[in-house]
């Protein structure tokens, strides 16, 4: 199943662990990365005293089923020493599974597609570089629409890569 990925980081080394995060990912029985997007550096949302955050996504092809390739999401970012500092808080990663196919599902602690998703600038400018026709399957419009839609005061900054992964 084609599946959609939003990386980010903002404590430490935040490209470098971005790139550890997909090499991980790729490197994960049952996951195939199959394109990444841009390097973006953005504004804090929720809690704006604290550093910018470098973000991305990468579309993934998952045999794993959605709640096991979150699993999977959760273990990388352990293993990529996260530490829980608060909702919005500083992260040295974050891994959030943005879409899974066309599913719409509300279980287990899982929302498909990312609750979130057509509210941040941040996922949706680097989604959008993937796959901007892509229908949002709980609004039914493409993504390039949402983005559209969305208030630009926040700050996202589309930036080269300086290492590969």
């Amino acid at each position: 199943m084609r599946a959609y990925i939003g990386l980010g980081s903002n404590v430490g080394e935040r490209e470098e662990n971005l790139v550890r995060a997909i090499s991980l990912l790729d490197s994960s029985p049952g996951i195939r990365v199959l394109r990444r997007a841009s390097l973006y550096e953005t504004e804090p949302v929720g809690v704006e005293a604290q550093p910018w955050f470098f973000n991305t996504v990468v579309e993934v092809e998952a045999e794993l089923a959605p709640g096991e390739l979150l699993r999977r999401l959760k273990e990388i970012e352990k293993a990529l020493g996260r530490e829980d500092r608060g909702r919005w808080g500083p992260r040295e990663i974050d891994l959030d599974l943005l879409l899974y196919g066309d599913l719409v599902m509300e279980e287990d602690g899982l929302v498909l597609p990312h609750p979130e998703l057509h509210r941040r600038r941040f996922v949706l400018e680097p989604l959008c570089e993937l796959a901007p026709e892509l229908i949002h399957p709980r609004l039914g419009r493409p993504l390039r629409e949402l983005l559209a839609g969305l208030d630009e005061r926040k700050k996202v900054i589309r930036l080269g890569w300086r290492r590969s992964s």
